[in-house]
């Protein structure tokens, strides 16, 4: 087992870390910004190591920072976590040149599945259906572009192909706004991303996102964890992810989550790594693989019993996956709730200090945070403050109890969407499962 981990990361995500750390007897270690020196992670590691001001190029985005703080501190890996560097095949690649153990993908696997035009073309050969496009990135030919939209027909989507986070990406309703569109996201994502390549997919009138979770050991044992659905969406951002995907056949996760593990093997693909499609009419389309634990990985944990950072852990370490597929068995149904710091109307970032906070409890109830009374949710990072998860036997009993856990969490002195979720909860349409990732704009925005 690893003996020492520096967390590449901060907040909740940077916590979750911790704690399984402590479970496995590893020993850790917190980088920080100066703004986040008062983090709960920081002050239960057993080390902490200030990495710079409060901008996140400056620290939690500033790779020789953050291996120097390996270095000095005796580290043998470091975990990215999910956001920031998790996906960055370069840091993952100067973390191994420097001596140290990436806990993730290797470098050339994150490299193929960040382009996500290598990433489709991949999972094509795998054999995995994907969304109908344009075959690689877009060309400068316009009359040729425009031919190939009209031949899938419009609505078509541009992405970015370094793109996520819900950046870089516009839906064309018509022939004489492609050419702009284009434009603008290669500009958007040149600025963002540092990468202007783009591509066209047709675009999905009424899909749901569905997800499949995988882990996997890079010794050539791969599993699924069930499906996740995630349709609940704002920008193209998650808000609520449940598990597992309501209206989804056993049969039918099977069948998608075994083209999944085929496909890792043909990858070689090493940790814990997520899947998502677009699903409608009952066919599943690849868009994108996230090699990194998720923000969501936490309901397929309650409905399976395992702790898929502690996995990770293991298999950093080079152990062998010592769970088989038959072994996991799905239960229950959990959802969560993320909980921003923001305008629950207009969805503007409330920065400030919490002066009152109160977690909910009972039988059930997850809380995921590193929040607490006088914490200052600082304007420099991510809007979210915390995950709340709740379980149940069935999606009716989840539910229910997510309404009660919402009603019960206390925080006072900033905005947060908590009366949002209160609302999704109450609506029949959600709880009917009669949703898709438009479900959000179309009643509430």
């Amino acid at each position: 087992m690893l003996d020492k981990i520096l967390i590449a990361n901060r907040g909740e995500i940077a916590l979750r870390i911790l704690r399984a750390c402590k479970e496995l007897g590893i020993k850790t270690v917190a980088v920080h910004s100066t703004a986040d020196r008062d983090l709960k992670h920081v002050l239960l590691a057993d080390e902490s190591v200030c990495i710079g001001p409060p901008q996140s190029l400056k620290s939690y985005l500033n790779i020789p920072a953050l291996i120097s703080a390996a270095e000095i501190t005796g580290s043998v890996a470091i975990h990215p976590g999910y956001g920031f560097l998790s996906e960055n095949a370069d840091f993952a690649e100067q973390v191994e040149r420097s001596g140290f153990i990436f806990i993730g993908p290797k470098a050339d696997t994150i490299r193929l599945m960040g382009n996500k035009v290598s990433a489709i073309n991949a999972m094509k050969k795998a054999g995995i259906l994907t969304v109908p496009g344009f075959d690689g990135p877009l060309t400068e030919n316009m009359n040729k572009l425009r031919a190939f939209a009209k031949h899938i027909g419009y609505p078509v989507i541009i992405k970015a192909s370094a793109g996520g986070g819900g950046r870089g990406m516009q839906v064309v309703y018509r022939d004489q706004e492609l050419e702009q569109s284009i434009n603008i996201i290669k500009a958007e994502a040149k600025a963002t991303f540092s990468n202007d390549m783009v591509y066209m997919e047709k675009y999905l009138e009424k899909p749901r996102h569905i997800e499949i979770q995988v882990l996997a050991d890079g010794q050539g044992n791969v599993l699924h964890l069930s499906e996740r659905d995630c349709s609940m969406q704002r920008r193209h951002q998650k808000i609520i992810e449940e598990a597992p995907a309501p209206a989804i056949t056993p049969t039918l996760s099977r069948y998608i989550a075994k083209q999944c593990v085929n496909a890792c093997i043909n990858i070689g693909y090493r940790s814990v790594g997520t899947f998502e499609f677009l699903y409608e009419n009952g066919e599943f389309y690849f868009i994108e693989m996230n090699p990194r634990i998720q923000v969501e990985h936490t309901v397929t944990e309650m409905i399976t019993g395992i702790d898929l950072i502690k996995e990770q852990l293991r298999i950093a370490s080079g152990q062998p996956l010592f769970i088989k597929q038959k072994d996991i068995v799905v239960c229950g149904h959990a959802i969560e709730c993320r909980i921003n710091a923001e305008d629950p109307n207009t969805f503007l970032p409330s920065p400030g200090k919490i002066t009152r906070f109160h977690a909910p409890g009972g039988f059930g109830v997850r809380w995921e945070s590193h929040i607490y009374a006088g914490y200052n949710v600082s304007s420099y990072y991510d809007s979210m403050i915390g995950k709340l998860i709740t379980y149940g036997e069935n999606r009716n009993v989840a539910i229910s109890r997510m309404k009660n856990a919402l009603t019960e969490l206390i925080i006072d002195g900033i905005k947060t969407n908590i009366e949002l979720h209160m609302k999704i909860m109450y609506n029949k349409n959600f709880q009917q499962a009669r949703t898709n990732i438009h479900f959000l704009e179309e009643n509430f925005i």
